[in-house]
């Protein structure tokens, strides 16, 4: 079932945005720089709706806007998430957030609480700043575009 759920990277890259980038809408994961085609994002929300990991909820003060977030059973995956970040963080230093990242690994569990606090209270504020374009200048990289590797 678990593969099921999330047998490709967009639906783990969705749950992770919406837990550590704080995003809420269809227009933030579209923007994210992962370069998501519109129909890949619509059916993987979708997907991860019906798998009960997200639930959506039109906006109150715009009614044609949809703010997704995640469950119970989405919040869950907190642990695995902060793990595979880590893994990434060591085994694929392109990442700006790297650094951040392993600094996450120290305090695990506090940054566990954080994205429950930050969950129960419906606070948007990203646990991870978003890596933006003035970084990725920096670093010599396009945005949202990560060194590839043979």
């Amino acid at each position: 079932m678990c593969l099921e759920v999330f047998g490709d990277r967009w639906s783990l890259l969705i749950v992770r945005d919406l837990m550590v980038r704080g995003y809420r809408t269809f227009k933030e994961f579209e923007e994210s720089g992962e370069g998501i085609a519109t129909n890949i994002l619509a059916d993987r929300l979708e997907s991860l709706e019906q798998s009960g990991i997200l639930s959506s909820a039109q906006e109150e003060t715009d009614g044609r806007r949809i703010n997704y977030r995640l469950t119970r059973k989405g919040m869950d995956l907190a642990p695995i998430l902060l793990d595979l970040l880590i893994w990434g963080a060591r085994h694929e230093p392109a990442d700006a957030s790297c650094s951040l990242i392993l600094k996450m690994e120290k305090n695990r569990e506090e940054i566990i609480a954080e994205a429950e606090r930050r969950w129960r209270e419906r606070d948007a504020t990203p646990l991870i700043p978003r890596f933006d374009g003035e970084v990725a200048r920096h670093l010599g990289r396009r945005p949202g575009k990560a060194n590839s590797k043979g």
